[in-house]
C-alpha cells in the first residue's frame, strides 16, 4: 500500500468520484426512462402505474427546488459515497477482529464498476439505499439479537418495499438467515422486521386496488404475456456476464470457490445468506428471463463486503488496487465518449433515439410548429420530449404493456375534435392513423442524418379510437382477475363505465 494512509485514499476517491459524478450527471441527457419517472414526481400520488411510488416522491420533493438533470440525480450522485460510508462505518462493527480493514472495504463499494458510473434516476436509486441500509442493520442484530436494529432493518425494509418489488427478495433472505440460525431470538426479529412493512403493504393493497391493481397487472401479468415466458437458453448465459461485469472477475471468484481461508462466524453466515438467497434466486429467474443490471444493485454491497472477508490482507489490498484501475478505465471511456460528435453512432440502431433525446426541441419546432397537441407512438420518446419541452406529451395508440402511466394522466375524450401531430422515429403503416382522423397528412424529414416522421391529423375522432385502440387496451393490460377486490380503474370509469374491468 503506498504511503498515504488508508482513509487519506478512501476520502480523496470519494472526493474524486463526486467530481466526476456530477460532471456525467450534467454533461449527459436525461434517459427515456429518467424521464418518465420525471413525470411521477410532477404529479404526485399514493402509487404509480409500474411500481411502488417512493421514486416519484422523492423526485417530487427535489422538484420543489429544481428540475435540472444534475439535481435530480443527486441522490444518485451521492449514493456510492453514502453506502461506502455505511459500510465504513458498519464494518468495525460487525467484524472487530478486522477493524482496520474497514477502509479498503469501504473503497470496494465506492468503486464497483457500476457506481463509478451509473448516474441515472430509477426506482433502484431508492431500492439500493433502502436494501443496504437495512441488510447492515440486520446483520448488526445479528451480533447480540438486539430489538432495535431489528427495528431499524424492518424501517428500511419498508422503504424498500415502497421503491421496487425485489425488496421481497431481501425479506426472503431475512427468513432463510431465521430458519439457519433457529433461536426464537431471530425469530422475534424477523417478526419485528416484517411487522415494519405492513404500513407499506396495505398502503400500496388499497392504492391498487383503486386502481385496476396496475403494480399486479404490470408486474405479474401484463409483462409475462405471450412469448415472454418459459425457458430462453440465452438469458441463463448472460446472468453471469451481468455478474462478471457489476462483481468483477476476482469478487466472483472470491464468492465461488469452496474454502474460505478463515472460520466463518455468525455474522458471516448471515452475511452469507444476504448474498447468496438474492443471486441464487436471479439465477433462477435468469433461466425465463433476462436480467437486467441494475436488478442485482441492491445486493452488489453484501457480495463486495462477503469478499472482503474471504481474502487475506495482502489479497485485498490487491483487490482495491484492481478496482482503483477499473474505475480509472471508466472515467477515461466516459471522457472519450463525451468529447465524440453525435454522429459518431450515425450507424447505431438507436441513433434516432439518441437525436430526439439531445434536439428534442429542434425536432419539435420542424414537427409541429403550430397549435395542434404534440404526442408520440411510444412511452420512452413521449416522456423524453416532455421533459425536454417541460410540458406534457401523451402517448397516442396502443403502446405497449411498459410505462402505461400515460392511462392515468391523458383523458382521450378531452381532445375530440382536436388536431394532433405524432412525431415518430419509425414510418407509419399505411392508413395507420386514418380512422382516428379526419384527415391525415404524413411528413418526412431528417434531423442530424436521422429520419423522423410526422403524422398531422386533423379533426380527432374520439368514438373510433375508443371502438379501435382502447377497447383492445382494455382487453389487453386492464382485464382484472375476478379474485382480486376491485374498488375502482382510472380506465375503465373513464371510458367504459358500463363495463367492469374485470377477466
Amino acid at each position: 500500500m503506498p504511503r498515504l494512509a488508508p482513509d487519506r485514499w478512501f476520502f480523496a476517491a470519494i472526493g474524486l468520484t463526486l467530481a466526476f459524478r456530477f460532471w456525467l450527471a450534467a454533461a449527459f441527457p436525461f434517459t427515456g426512462d429518467e424521464s418518465y419517472f420525471y413525470w411521477w414526481g410532477k404529479t404526485p400520488d399514493w402509487g404509480f402505474y409500474d411500481h411502488p411510488p417512493l421514486i416519484g416522491w422523492w423526485l417530487a420533493a427535489l422538484l420543489v427546488v429544481a428540475d435540472s438533470e444534475w439535481w435530480l440525480r443527486l441522490p444518485q450522485i451521492l449514493q456510492p459515497g453514502l453506502l461506502a460510508l455505511a459500510v465504513r462505518w458498519a464494518w468495525p462493527q460487525l467484524f472487530p477482529d478486522q477493524a482496520e480493514r474497514r477502509d479498503g472495504v469501504a473503497l470496494l463499494v465506492l468503486l464497483a464498476p457500476v457506481n463509478v458510473w451509473n448516474v441515472l434516476v430509477t426506482t433502484d436509486t431508492a431500492l439500493v439505499y433502502c436494501a443496504v441500509l437495512s441488510g447492515l442493520a440486520w446483520l448488526r442484530a445479528t451480533r447480540d439479537d438486539a430489538a432495535r436494529w431489528y427495528l431499524v432493518a424492518g424501517v428500511f425494509l419498508a422503504g424498500a418495499v415502497l421503491s421496487k418489488y425485489f425488496a421481497a427478495l431481501l425479506g426472503f433472505a431475512y427468513l432463510i438467515d431465521a430458519l439457519r440460525r433457529r433461536s426464537a431470538r431471530a425469530w422475534v426479529g424477523l417478526v419485528i422486521a416484517y411487522a415494519c412493512t405492513v404500513p407499506a403493504l396495505l398502503l400500496m393493497a388499497w392504492w391498487n386496488s383503486e386502481h385496476c391493481w396496475s403494480n399486479f397487472m404490470f408486474n405479474f401479468v401484463n409483462r409475462h404475456g405471450a412469448g415472454r415466458t418459459g425457458f430462453n437458453p440465452v438469458t441463463p448465459l448472460l446472468y453471469p456476464v451481468t455478474l462478471l461485469y457489476v462483481l468483477t472477475p476476482p469478487v466472483l471468484w472470491l464468492l465461488l470457490r469452496r474454502r474460505p481461508p478463515r472460520p466463518d462466524g455468525a455474522v458471516d453466515r448471515s452475511l452469507l445468506a444476504l448474498t447468496a438467497v438474492p443471486l441464487l434466486l436471479f439465477a433462477l429467474l435468469s433461466l425465463v428471463k433476462s436480467i437486467g443490471l441494475h436488478w442485482v444493485l441492491a445486493f452488489v454491497p453484501f457480495a463486495l463486503v462477503l469478499a472482503a472477508r474471504r481474502v487475506a490482507a495482502r489479497g485485498l489490498q490487491r483487490l482495491t488496487f484492481f478496482f482503483v484501475g477499473c474505475a480509472a478505465l471508466h472515467v477515461a471511456l466516459a471522457l472519450v465518449i463525451s468529447r465524440l460528435p453525435l454522429e459518431t453512432w450515425h450507424k447505431w440502431s438507436s441513433y434516432s433515439g439518441l437525436v430526439l433525446t439531445v434536439e428534442s426541441r429542434e425536432l419539435v419546432e420542424r414537427a409541429a410548429p403550430g397549435d395542434a397537441l404534440l404526442v408520440s407512438d411510444g412511452y420512452s420518446n413521449a416522456a423524453t420530449l416532455g421533459y425536454n419541452l417541460r410540458r406534457y406529451v401523451p402517448v397516442l395508440g396502443p403502446g405497449s404493456g411498459h410505462a402505461r402511466h400515460d392511462d392515468i394522466l391523458t383523458d382521450w375524450r378531452r381532445h375530440d375534435g382536436r388536431d394532433i401531430t405524432v412525431l415518430r422515429k419509425t414510418a407509419p403503416r399505411q392508413g395507420e392513423y386514418d380512422a382516428w382522423f379526419r384527415s391525415v397528412r404524413i411528413d418526412s424529414f431528417e434531423q442530424r442524418g436521422a429520419r423522423f416522421w410526422a403524422v398531422r391529423g386533423q379533426g380527432f375522432d374520439y368514438a373510433r379510437y375508443r371502438a379501435t385502440v382502447l377497447t383492445e387496451v382494455r382487453r389487453r393490460y386492464y382485464a382484472v382477475p375476478a379474485w382480486l377486490p376491485l374498488s375502482g380503474c382510472y380506465f375503465c370509469a373513464r371510458y367504459f363505465p358500463e363495463e367492469p374491468c374485470r377477466r
